[in-house]
């Protein structure tokens, strides 16, 4: 008699789309080792975190994470299209309702108006491209409506994972902003990007908006400068200029993904003598606790005789990483 199958606390979410570009059943398969439950993922480090980018400790009202003087998150949805399994915010996703309730989207939209420093607004989840097209450009309107943000920025997955919901409305959406926008696309490897893709792509960069990705490096699916180089030619070509390479987050179970710093450091190193300026991501780490986003260069990063790193924040304090073990 067989065992029956463990059910991942995790639970896989793929779209038709993602399951087109997984390539057999390898489990080396790029795309495969982004979505489909892995057993190592029960294996618990100490140094991984429930909130690993510490998002709660600048959350001034529900939905808004406001890290920085000039720009905050604004967490529209808690669905996703898609489940990666190395994702620094499964712990919501798994506990996903839908979109924002009105009045905490007005809670946060308040927030937005009364706080004239936050210069660009950053939508975020979840997914916002999960929205339908009729409360997106609703959104979209009333944060065009406040004086004081210059930029609108959507992180995204949905062209890679979903590219049918690329329609026209959408882009007719985007093409009515007066306002600067830019889409961040999020998408770790080439075998991600098919016919529909480049599509969805072009007729996203047809709409005026500024295309950006950013990827996160994971063991075993883009960690060579050979594969990062193959995504990044492929990504300019369809206008999207590669933004960032996360190093991968201290998430839970996600301990199979991680790779070193310094095989990072060497990836850039080679992919500088490969591919042009426009090709090359800034490589960074979301410092855990909360204390931002920085560049993995030797300034930053500092590594004693004993193997123990520190990472500068940009107040210039410096955190030892892997951070002291949560309480």
């Amino acid at each position: 008699m067989s065992k029956a199958a463990v059910k991942p606390l995790f639970q896989e979410k793929l779209t038709r789309q993602v399951r087109a570009t997984i390539k057999g059943t390898d489990a080396k398969d790029p795309v495969a080792l982004q979505y489909l439950y892995d057993v190592r993922e029960d294996i618990l480090d100490v140094n991984e975190r429930y909130d690993p980018i510490g998002d709660n400790a600048h959350s001034p009202v529900p939905a808004i994470v406001h890290r920085y003087p000039d720009r905050a998150l604004l967490k529209i949805t808690d669905i996703c299209a898609v489940h990666c399994r190395y994702c620094f915010r499964k712990e919501m996703l798994q506990e996903e309702s839908g979109v924002l309730p009105q009045d905490t989207l007005e809670s946060a939209l308040s927030y937005l108006r009364t706080t004239p420093a936050i210069r660009e607004v950053i939508l975020t989840g979840g997914d916002p491209l999960t929205l339908d097209t009729t409360r997106l450009g609703a959104l979209l309107e009333q944060l065009e409506a406040i004086a004081h943000l210059d930029i609108i920025r959507i992180h995204t997955r949905i062209p890679v994972v979903q590219p049918s919901r690329v329609d026209t409305d959408m882009a007719k959406v985007f093409s009515r902003l007066e306002k600067a926008l830019y889409l961040v696309i999020h998408v770790n490897h080439v075998q991600e990007i098919n016919a529909e893709v480049q599509e969805a792509l072009l007729k996203l960069s047809r709409t005026g908006a500024v295309l950006l990705s950013q990827s996160v490096l994971l063991k075993d699916v883009n960690d060579s400068a050979q594969t990062l180089e193959a995504l990044f030619r492929k990504l300019l070509s369809l206008r999207v200029k590669p933004y960032y390479l996360h190093h991968p987050d201290l998430v839970k179970g996600s301990g199979h993904f991680q790779v070193s710093f310094e095989k990072g450091q060497d990836i850039m190193k080679d992919l500088r003598g490969r591919v042009s300026g426009l090709a090359q991501p800034h490589y960074v780490l979301d410092i855990p606790g909360g204390y931002g986003k920085m560049p993995l260069t030797p300034s930053s990063l500092q590594k004693d005789a004993h193997g123990n790193y520190t990472i500068e924040d940009y107040n210039g304090v410096h955190h030892a990483y892997p951070p002291k073990r949560e309480e």
